[in-house]
């Protein structure tokens, strides 16, 4: 099975691509890629930047490496309770190739921050429109507080209890 996953962040330091880095991990057998969006930063979206660049070879190799995928898992981190801008950038580029950017795979989604609200607002939307983006929402799991919860020199969750709600998560990928 062959995993893309990615921090839905442009963070060179980011918390949620520590957590999908683990949360891969956690898939047995599983060959995982984790991309950085950084690798897929682009002009700000907009109908006018369309007619004028078309569609930009870093969206197309967006969209390809989530068609190459058996499943997707993908970490959000949230602004302002809402995606962060390079993420929603990135995801309407690839929207204008083709408005399935998930391209029915299984997708996981996450979220994680510094406070106890675990990034939930992002999370949710991101959950409820997966489908709309033809993605086959198999679970999706918040992380509140994150450096309680994540031991970083490890690179794992240090909770127990959200250990076995991420292993369970992973699992639905199988």
């Amino acid at each position: 099975m062959k995993v893309i996953a990615f921090a839905a962040s442009s963070s060179k330091a980011s918390i949620n691509k520590q957590l999908v880095t683990h949360a891969v991990s956690m898939i047995d057998g599983a060959e995982a890629e984790i991309l950085d969006l950084n690798d897929y930063e682009l002009p700000l979206f907009s109908v006018d930047r369309e007619q004028e660049l078309g569609q930009p070879e870093k969206a197309k190799a967006f969209f390809a490496k989530i068609g190459e995928a058996d499943a997707l898992v993908i970490s959000f981190a949230e602004h302002n309770g809402s995606y962060s801008a390079a993420y929603k950038n990135v995801f309407d580029w690839a929207s204008r190739i083709n408005q399935k950017v998930f391209q029915g795979k299984k997708v996981v989604m996450l979220s994680t921050s510094p406070g106890p609200g675990g990034a939930k607002n992002v999370l949710a939307a991101a959950s409820a429109s997966c489908p709309h983006f033809d993605g086959d929402l198999k679970a999706s799991l918040s992380i509140p507080s994150f450096f309680d919860n994540f031991d970083t020199e490890v690179g794992a969750l240090s909770n127990d209890s959200l250990s076995v709600q991420l292993a369970e998560a992973m699992q639905t990928l199988l």
